[in-house]
This record gives structure tokens, sequence and C-alpha cells, in this order.
């Protein structure tokens, strides 16, 4: 599997962590940036790990900032993104089983290194269940079909 990570300065930090912890598990991943902790825009590192994503370059994402909010509301507007804001490890779970999750979001400021990690790791040991899952995913898809004919 293939993994897109990105932050803003407030997720650099926890970034390059979630990095070495990537290649400690066997993970191929490429990292979009940035490249140090001086103050960019978040939305600039969102739309480029999204569009990685959507485009099938990567399986999934991994984008981080303070608090994982603003970073994961930029990558919800790429059509195809359904990242997921998860600061524990019951919700990493359930946005890959029900959700089918393709980018997870976390804020640095928010959770530490070690839950992060762990966060990760059940992330993306777990799978879509599909089932009746399927079909509210196939609902979502259906509303980002709609908004693009207008």
């Amino acid at each position: 599997m293939k993994i897109a990570i990105g932050s803003d300065h407030g997720g650099f930090k926890l970034k390059e962590e979630i990095k070495s912890h990537l290649a400690e598990l066997g993970y191929e991943y490429h990292d979009f940036g940035t490249f140090s902790p001086e103050a960019v825009d978040y939305p600039d590192f969102a739309r480029k790990v999204a569009e990685a994503v959507a485009k099938g370059d990567y399986e999934r994402g991994i984008l981080i900032c303070g608090t994982g909010i603003g970073i994961g509301i930029a990558a919800n507007k790429v059509p195809g993104i359904r990242a997921a804001l998860c600061h524990d490890t019951f919700s990493a779970r359930a946005s890959r089983e029900h959700n089918d999750a393709n980018i997870l979001t976390m804020g640095e400021r928010v959770i530490g290194p070690g839950l992060a990690k762990e966060i990760v790791k059940v992330w993306l040991e777990s799978e879509f269940a599909g089932g009746r899952h399927a079909r509210r995913v196939e609902k979502i898809r259906a509303i980002e079909r709609d908004y693009s004919k207008t």
C-alpha cells in the first residue's frame, strides 16, 4: 500500500514521527510537504495529498495540522475523498470499516505521538466492511456527482 502524507507547519513535527513509523511498519510513502516548521497554508498540502489519492496514485493519505480540522475540511473538497479526523483508535477503525475513509487527519496539538502512531496503525490495518455501509458510501458519492453537474 502506498501512502501520501502531508502537513502544514502545525503538524510538521508529528508528520516527521509518523513517516518514521510508516517506514518501521513497512509502508511506502511520499511526503507532499511541508518540509519545515515555517508557517504555510494547510489547504495547499491538503489539496496535493487529496488529489494524489483521488487520482489513485496512492491508496490512502495522512494529513496533519494543528487540530486536524482545517486540513480535513480542505481535503474533503476534492471529489472522491473521504477524509476522517481521528483522535482515538475506535474512530480510526470505524472510519475505515464504516466510511471507507481514504484520508486520515490528525492534530499535532491535540494528541501525542504515541497515540498518533497507534491510530495510524489501526487505520492502515482496517478494511472497509462493505454491506450496509457500502450503500451509505455510495450515497456520499451520489452527492458528489449531483454537485459536479451544477
